[in-house]
């Protein structure tokens, strides 16, 4: 898999994840202001009238500067794949890892109920423990969560998205931003 390259505000807070060709338009059109981590990318172009080709090293860590500063998310968007990575792939009732094909998104408190579509009240579930619980408050049965949920700040969604290509110094840029309770153990450094 491609290496994506991590793009920042110029206050340096994270914004998104960009391709290597996104990255190297803001190269180009002079927007990155600074950049940290290593080289994911060594871009080749044209050759000039003196015989000489140009190149374009694409840094790991951009931040890009423009009209405005962009400002990141406030809410990130909620999606089961980025649910059942902050989960862990761990069923929040019976403790136990699965696939994602074996994980369902469960409301603890049931929509059907008045409960919301929301980080907070969302966890990953078995299907097993999801098809038990149903539609009712986990008060009105024997079942316990093993972690409250909890809506992830922009540095540690940006992570989840992105786990499986993260580089090591991407990580150690998002950690630093982490929630104080995340910033140790919470997604294993890859890369």
């Amino acid at each position: 898999m491609q290496a994506r390259i991590l793009r920042l505000n110029l206050a340096g807070q994270p914004l998104e994840w960009l391709n290597w060709q996104e990255a190297a338009c803001l190269y180009v059109r002079e927007l990155v202001t600074w950049s940290l981590g290593g080289v994911v990318q060594r871009v080749h172009g044209g050759i000039n009238r003196f015989g000489e080709r140009s190149c374009l090293d694409l840094a790991a860590i951009i931040a890009c500067g423009g009209e405005r500063m962009a400002r990141p998310r406030r809410r990130p968007p909620l999606t089961n794949r980025a649910l059942f990575f902050r989960d862990a792939h761990t069923c929040m009732y019976c403790g136990n890892e699965f696939r994602t094909a074996d994980l369902t998104r469960d409301h603890v408190h049931p929509v059907s109920k008045g409960g919301m579509d929301a980080w907070e009240n969302v966890v990953t579930a078995c299907r097993r423990c999801n098809q038990h619980k149903g539609n009712r408050l986990l008060e009105d049965i024997e079942m316990e969560l093993l972690a409250l949920p909890f809506c992830p700040n922009a540095a540690e969604y940006l992570a989840l998205i992105n786990n499986e290509r993260i580089r090591g110094d991407q990580m150690e840029f998002l950690r630093g931003q982490f929630s104080r309770r995340r910033q140790e153990g919470w997604l294993a450094v890859s890369g």
